[in-house]
């Protein structure tokens, strides 16, 4: 386990499902052992306001709040809350966005959230089955196999060199 703390910031608008992203990653990190620390801003989620989730990870995490240009990961579920969500991301860190995962392939347009969490996945050393359980523990049984096709989709939009970077 490492000593660093890993910072992934979740956004987006509400209805989107920022919050159960951030949800769902939070409890694959504390399943894998680690200490995990998340912080949510709703402001004005019930109206389509914008709205972010920060999750930090590590051996020890103290405060679970992202300093501006300290996230390691910035995944991004609008288009146009890319630009004002960028200051958090720090100088190489990684920009997780809806373009990189071709939205016709969702088997749901609502499972956007649990496919870009594919994507996150590439990157970061987690077994597969602690993702698999954590989506299955938020979503109710008739929407797991296709919350998990969407994650598969995810993951295999990363493998084909999508990416983006800020």
């Amino acid at each position: 386990m490492t000593n660093q703390v890993t910072n992934v910031v979740f956004a987006g608008l509400g209805g989107q499902g920022v919050i159960r992203a951030s949800d769902i990653f939070a409890e694959v990190v504390f399943s894998a052992g680690y200490d995990v620390k998340k912080a949510e801003i709703h402001g004005m989620s019930q109206r389509g306001g914008s709205v972010s989730s920060d999750v930090r990870f590590g051996r020890h995490v103290d405060s679970p709040m992202i300093p501006a240009g300290a996230a390691d990961y910035l995944v991004v579920l609008s288009p146009d809350q890319v630009a004002n969500n960028l200051p958090v991301l720090r100088p190489g860190g990684r920009l997780i966005t809806p373009d990189q995962v071709k939205a016709e392939k969702l088997p749901h347009r609502r499972s956007l959230n649990v496919a870009l969490l594919g994507i996150l996945s590439v990157y970061l050393d987690m077994n597969l089955d602690l993702w698999t359980r954590s989506i299955h523990a938020h979503f109710p049984d008739k929407l797991h196999a296709l919350n998990e096709q969407a994650f598969a989709l995810g993951r295999e939009a990363q493998s084909t060199g999508k990416q983006t970077s800020p």
